[in-house]
């Protein structure tokens, strides 16, 4: 039984007390005299943090690269962002919770009990840099705050940008903070901060500078990669964390339970909706959206036998029932492949073409309980152990101090788990993948560029549809990866117009056709009309191209959200506008 209850029940108590601004709580309340003086005090200030700043399973799920595609594109690859939206989610230029994270920090005095509050500070300490990590990402320079703001404070009011680089030294001290401040202690259920929560996203956030800064020609990023390392390396010796292994399908059944695996899993959000009515739509959003991987996401997958499957002569012809046959065990446990099996089902589930590309994903799909919108009840994975090791390889290739040991214990422990032979790092630089090459064109060439890019291809199948691959595209500094312009959205290849047997049981059970139909009604196949249901790129054959109508051409300002003109004004221009943006507020 989920711990869920008594964590979603404080939530509740917390955000029925809380407004969006702390001076309009009852003095009577929470005035620093009386409150923070119990642990309890401290878990319902801190479960709104929870609430308001980790991500959200719906929205991230939905992240469009170049890897997956749905009916809406974002706002990125569209490029329709303009300096005049509000942007006032609270991961994007929202600074109610900082003022929440700063107030218990300058008021947790009130409590004796010293072991009590050195752990809330540091979980308190955790939530501020995570909360800028995300304002760098999104802004890079943003203005660095660790007081509480009153209405006076002129000066802080109105202060400009500061440097990112300053902010990310700051955000690394805070998770040093938290991490020597909240005890070692697991949680039973993955959904508290805890130290190991801490050393996890400290190697996160220091990869995605250091990357960021090696890719964007920003100086020190031997810096952020070298604690990336430290800390992911602590993780691994210390967490006791590993990767979780049991079924004939791990890597499935890892997203579709509603109990997270908590060998693995270090951070979740969870839900239950049967009696709590807490829950994703992320299943019933697959179907819905028309969510589909693009062929050149499939292509990442190699062969089962470790061999590339873009070295097979005749690999850009081949069709869905033959491309999908001997591949690493991970594509048929995240993509609906001939032979798919329902959780809950004895049957096939033959591929319906729903999807835009052909490239159905069935990671996180349960049972059929949880098709419909907002009835999904599987933990959400914030935080896993193979991210950590993902994130450890990755940053010493970039340093240039990967070794084979290194990557035994990192990359390797994943394809163990998956089932796939060892990633051997000389027979990678000594043989660079051109595929992978033409997917990743910034990786210079090198002595380590082979396994720079095999670690990108273990990351892309590892990690995706978490979240991640867009913020890896950017921090890479590959955003014309993500748009069509050159590279459209390609899915599965038909070689003709006529039928075909979708789910491998012998059958015809698709149709596509362009003038004239062949099955009836009563032979129960699904149809589709080419020009009308599908396009195909050669007319009445090749691949199926999503967005084949609409083009979009990468801009570089895209890399940065711009700076909210409204808070311009309000600032008197003492916040500057990022690279490309323009608006109308006449300050430079």
């Amino acid at each position: 039984m989920k711990n869920i209850f008594r964590f979603v029940s404080a939530v509740f108590l917390a955000v029925s007390a809380a407004g969006c601004d702390l001076t309009l709580y009852p003095e009577d309340a929470v005035s620093p005299g009386v409150y923070f003086k119990s642990e309890s005090d401290f878990e319902q200030w801190t479960n709104y943090l929870y609430r308001a700043l980790l991500d959200d399973a719906d929205a991230v799920s939905r992240y469009n690269a170049d890897d997956m595609v749905d009916k809406s594109m974002g706002s990125i690859i569209q490029g329709t962002r303009l300096a005049s939206d509000n942007m006032n989610g609270q991961n994007e230029w929202n600074w109610t919770m900082l003022r929440r994270i700063n107030y218990l920090l300058e008021n947790s005095y009130n409590c004796e009990d010293e072991a009590v509050r050195t752990k809330y500070e540091g979980i308190t300490y955790f939530f501020r840099a995570y909360f800028y990590y995300q304002k760098v990402m999104r802004f890079g320079d943003v203005p660095w705050y660790d007081k509480v703001l009153e209405s006076t404070d002129d000066e802080f009011l109105n202060k400009p940008r500061d440097d990112r680089g300053f902010v990310m030294d700051k955000v690394m001290e805070d998770f040093d903070r938290a991490i020597e401040m909240i005890p070692a202690d697991k949680d039973a259920y993955s959904a508290r901060v805890t130290k190991w929560v801490a050393l996890a996203m400290k190697s996160r956030a220091a990869l995605f500078e250091g990357t960021w800064r090696k890719y964007h020609g920003l100086q020190d990023y031997e810096k952020y990669l070298e604690q990336a390392v430290a800390a992911a390396k602590t993780f691994i010796d210390e967490s006791g964390y590993t990767l979780y292994s049991q079924g004939d399908q791990p890597y499935r059944d890892l997203f579709c339970s509603d109990n997270a695996k908590t060998e693995e899993v270090v951070f979740a959000r969870l839900y239950q909706f049967e009696t709590l009515n807490v829950s994703n739509s992320v299943q019933f959003n697959i179907r819905n959206d028309a969510q589909g991987f693009t062929r050149r996401f499939m292509n990442h997958y190699l062969m089962a036998d470790g061999s590339r499957f873009t070295d097979i002569e005749g690999n850009e012809t081949m069709p869905y029932a033959e491309e999908t046959q001997g591949r690493d065990p991970r594509m048929a446990q995240t993509v609906l492949c001939p032979g798919y099996v329902a959780v809950g089902e004895s049957s096939t589930t033959p591929n319906d073409m729903t999807s835009l590309t052909g490239y159905e994903p069935i990671k996180f799909v349960a049972s059929s309980d949880h098709s419909g919108a907002s009835k999904g009840t599987c933990d959400w994975p914030l935080i896993r152990a193979a991210e950590v090791y993902l994130n450890y390889a990755e940053a010493l290739a970039e340093l240039g101090t990967l070794d084979q040991t290194a990557l035994d214990i990192s990359i390797n422990k994943i394809r163990d788990r998956a089932g796939m032979p060892h990633l051997d790092m000389a027979v990678a630089n000594g043989n660079v993948d051109p595929f992978l090459a033409s997917c990743y064109p910034r990786v210079a060439d090198g002595p380590n560029k082979g396994v720079i890019l095999e670690i990108r291809r273990e990351r892309t199948v590892e990690l995706v549809n978490e979240g991640f691959r867009q913020w890896d595209m950017l921090r890479w500094k590959e955003g014309e990866q993500m748009v069509n312009k050159d590279k459209p959205y390609y899915g599965i290849w038909f070689p003709a117009e006529g039928l075909y047997d979708m789910d491998g049981d012998g059958k015809n059970d698709l149709e596509i056709y362009s003038q004239v139909q062949q099955s009836k009604p009563s032979d129960g196949l699904t149809v589709k009309k080419i020009g009308t249901d599908l396009v195909l790129s050669e007319g009445t054959y090749g691949y199926v191209v999503a967005w084949s109508t609409l083009t979009w051409e990468w801009n570089d300002r895209e890399y940065l959200w711009p700076i909210p003109a409204d808070q311009r004004v309000l600032t008197g221009g003492a916040l500057t506008q990022n690279p490309g943006w323009t608006d109308s507020t006449n300050f430079n």
